[in-house]
C-alpha cells in the first residue's frame, strides 16, 4: 500500500455549524456515524473520493467531523496539526462564500507562480483550511494538464 492521505478529520466546538458551513459552501454531505459519547459524522466530499471508487492515484479522499474535545484554537495562533487544501475551480469566489456564511480570511486569495491561485480560510470554529486552483488570476494554467512552460 502506497502512503496515500486516506481521510482527514475536522473537529468543531458547534458541529452543526461546521456541518451547515462545509455543506453550503464547498457541497459537502455528511452522515451521523453514531459515536455515542464521541458523536462522528462522515464526509463525503464528492464522486472520485476514494471509498467512492477505486483509491486510483489522483482521486480525493473523504474525511470526518468530530466532537472538539477543549478549547478552539486561538485567531492568529500558529496552526497546530495539519491543515486540508481542497481543489476547487473559483478560489476567489469560493473565499468570498466562506466569509459570508461565516468564516474569516485567514490568507487572501493570492496567484503563487508554478502552483496555481490559493488562499486560506478559517471556518467557523477557526479551523484553518486552504482552498487551489491550478488557474492563475490571468487565466494560464499554473500547474498540471494544461500548463503552460
Amino acid at each position: 500500500m502506497a502512503n496515500l492521505v486516506v481521510h482527514f478529520e475536522i473537529h468543531a466546538s458547534e458541529p452543526q455549524k461546521l456541518i451547515d458551513f462545509y455543506s453550503d459552501l464547498l457541497g459537502w454531505k455528511f452522515q451521523d456515524y453514531g459515536g455515542g459519547e464521541q458523536p462522528y459524522w462522515v464526509i463525503e466530499t464528492g464522486e472520485g473520493a476514494i471509498g467512492n471508487a477505486a483509491g486510483q492515484p489522483g482521486l480525493g479522499i473523504n474525511g470526518g467531523l468530530t466532537q472538539r474535545n477543549g478549547p478552539g484554537p486561538d485567531i492568529g495562533a500558529p496552526v497546530n496539526g495539519c491543515n486540508i487544501v481542497v481543489g476547487v475551480d473559483d478560489v476567489d469566489g469560493l473565499m468570498r462564500r466562506g466569509i459570508e456564511l461565516g468564516g474569516t480570511e485567514a490568507l487572501p486569495a493570492t496567484d503563487w507562480p508554478g502552483i496555481g491561485r490559493g488562499g486560506y480560510l478559517l471556518d467557523p470554529d477557526g479551523n484553518v483550511f486552504g482552498l487551489i486552483t491550478p488557474v492563475l488570476s490571468d487565466g494560464t494554467v499554473a500547474m498540471g494538464a494544461g500548463a503552460e512552460a
